[in-house]
């Protein structure tokens, strides 16, 4: 579904994301790690066309995604979260998930059926017409999802979805993922809960530097003498 082919980006002296290769199957959990700073956000954002490569190629099913801008990627099946979840504040939980769902095109009136059936589906219906800006951190990290599952992608990229939940909210976070994939989207995941890792990714890649350092099942490449020293810290049990 996903190929990316030698992906670097530089910021002035900087190279955020050196040389990357990925190779990611329809239907897959694919899980990004390293340490902070590592490139993962940028590679997201090449992706998802909101970065512009200075080298490589991202292919999604086949066609090319150099040139193409963040909207169109949305409207080819690419959707994404954020590590920072800003939600509209002063509008409703249902409104927020309207505007993904007309990212297609479709009227106010015609994206609230979709809008509903998103917010149900990770189980914020209840909240429908509360204010965005009074959610919790775990729902407003649960209508992000909703707002990129409104725009019906094929491929979601999910930037720490996990991050500032409780151990009760990463065990019903995990359960969601899941089901997303069972319902046929592919999901890459970039995560530093290491639990959440383990339970999701079907295949793991490691950066560290910009740099991919592994790659492969998540039992195999934490184990990685590279990993461990670069990222893990020590030998997982």
């Amino acid at each position: 579904m996903l190929e990316v082919r030698g992906l670097t980006r530089r910021f002035g002296g900087l190279t955020a994301v050196k040389n990357v290769d990925l190779e990611v199957s329809e239907g897959q959990i694919f899980g990004i790690i390293g340490p902070n700073g590592a490139g993962k956000s940028t590679l997201f954002g090449m992706i998802a066309g909101a970065i512009v490569p200075t080298s490589g190629d991202v292919k999604f099913l086949g066609r090319s995604l150099n040139g193409v801008q963040p909207h169109q990627a949305c409207r080819l099946g690419i959707a994404r979260t954020f590590q920072l979840v800003r939600p509209m504040k002063e509008l409703s939980v249902l409104d927020n998930c309207v505007v993904g769902a007309m990212a297609h095109g479709a009227s106010v009136r015609q994206s609230i059926p979709e809008a509903r059936r998103c917010l149900d589906r990770v189980g914020l219906a209840s909240y429908s017409d509360h204010l965005a800006g009074s959610l919790s951190i775990g729902n407003r990290k649960r209508l992000e999802l909703a707002r990129a599952l409104a725009t019906k992608p094929r491929l979601l990229l999910l930037d720490e979805v996990m991050g500032g939940l409780t151990t009760r909210e990463v065990e019903e976070m995990v359960g969601l993922i899941r089901g997303i994939r069972d319902d046929g989207v592919t999901v890459i995941f970039i995560e530093h809960l290491m639990r959440a890792v383990m339970a999701l990714a079907g295949r793991l890649a490691v950066l560290h530097h910009g740099e991919k350092i592994a790659e492969g099942p998540p039992e195999e490449v934490t184990k990685h003498a590279g990993v461990i020293e670069a990222y893990l810290g020590s030998e997982p049990c």
